[in-house]
């Protein structure tokens, strides 16, 4: 029987981003004892809206990079445990620039697990399904904890990279780690760049959506509240060392997303337009979670992907202010790529 953990101050890095600000929004909705130290650098990803308006009191946001050992040397003591979000994480990104991906997902982790271990602090590593490669999309097969790791991207293999870099930290150190491999998500806060935002605020701009290749690429949609309720439940019931994979069941392909968007948003659902497809372009991702289920008691809340849909079509829409300023930059920087 794994003992319950019962965290009380804990560093959230990369809160400031889409996946990282929900479950910081998550924490402060639901565990009201939980104060919450927001650790970004605030790179385009991250914006500091996406915490704004939440209490001074239980949330600290310090500006700052994961590399930076001395920042985390200053910051790190009097935590019980970090939870790991940041990350470079754009795979079109990745390609014209790997870099940057290397030396946030891979020396960034380092780094991390190197304060932990100093200071004797949990931590738990949000990943990606990315590591696994893709599947066929006549594969009844989905990715589980045991599936081998097939990295297709610079972003997915320095993610893969990180993984292995905090299991070794747990057999060589007996660092007290936990990791998750998640599938796409979607909700409010998402930047501009990504699949589901980019069409929605597209078509609120008069632009007509674009989709890459033949539109037959699957991925597993998962709400990211139901993310942050799956991390904190890894957080405080994992079991050392064990890699949790989340998902809720969300296959479609890409072109039934974008259709689902134009239906839900009025539109033709034949109003978007081809264009070239991604180099290395992943066909399948679905996210077997039978063991975070089974042996954690966990399962999603947002089952019903059409009303999850329009949840976060509402919120663009009401939010413009939030995404406008990066919708111009986003897309002149997609035309210069020809996508």
């Amino acid at each position: 029987m794994t003992t319950m953990f019962v965290p009380r101050n804990i560093i959230v890095t990369g809160g400031c981003g889409f996946i990282g600000s929900n479950f910081v929004h998550y924490v402060v909705d639901h565990h009201p004892d939980v104060h919450v130290t927001v650790l970004d650098a605030l790179t385009y990803a991250g914006n500091i809206n996406n915490i704004k308006g939440l209490p001074e009191d239980r949330v600290e946001f310090v500006h700052g990079n994961v590399c930076d050992a001395a920042l985390l040397d200053q910051i790190v003591p009097g935590h019980d445990a970090i939870v790991h979000y940041a990350a470079e994480s754009h795979n079109d990104n990745s390609i014209a620039d790997p870099e940057p991906f290397v030396r946030t997902n891979v020396v960034g982790t380092y780094r991390l697990l190197e304060a932990a271990r100093k200071y004797d602090i949990r931590y738990h590593h949000i990943s990606t399904d990315e590591v696994y490669g893709d599947l066929a999309l006549d594969d009844p097969a989905r990715f589980t904890e045991d599936s081998p790791y097939r990295p297709s991207s610079p972003y997915s293999s320095t993610k893969a990279a990180s993984d292995l870099l905090v299991r070794a930290w747990y057999r060589t150190f007996g660092l007290r780690v936990t990791l998750s491999n998640c599938s796409n998500n979607y909700g409010p806060y998402q930047h501009v760049e990504k699949f589901i935002p980019r069409q929605i605020t597209n078509i609120l701009e008069g632009i007509r959506p674009k989709l890459y290749g033949d539109g037959r690429n699957v991925r597993d949609w998962i709400h990211t509240e139901d993310h942050s309720s799956a991390v904190w439940t890894i957080l405080t019931k994992g079991r050392m060392g064990q890699t949790y994979l989340i998902g809720a069941d969300g296959e479609r392909d890409n072109i039934t997303v974008l259709q689902d968007i134009l239906r839900v948003m009025g539109k033709p659902e034949d109003a978007f337009d081809h264009v070239k497809d991604r180099p290395g372009h992943d066909r399948r991702y679905a996210i077997d979670s039978t063991k975070l289920r089974t042996e954690l008691g966990w399962r999603p809340e947002h089952t019903d992907f059409e009303e999850g849909l329009r949840q976060t079509i509402a919120w663009y829409e009401n939010h413009r202010e939030w995404w406008e300023p990066a919708k111009a930059a986003t897309e002149a920087r997609y035309k210069r790529q020809g996508q």
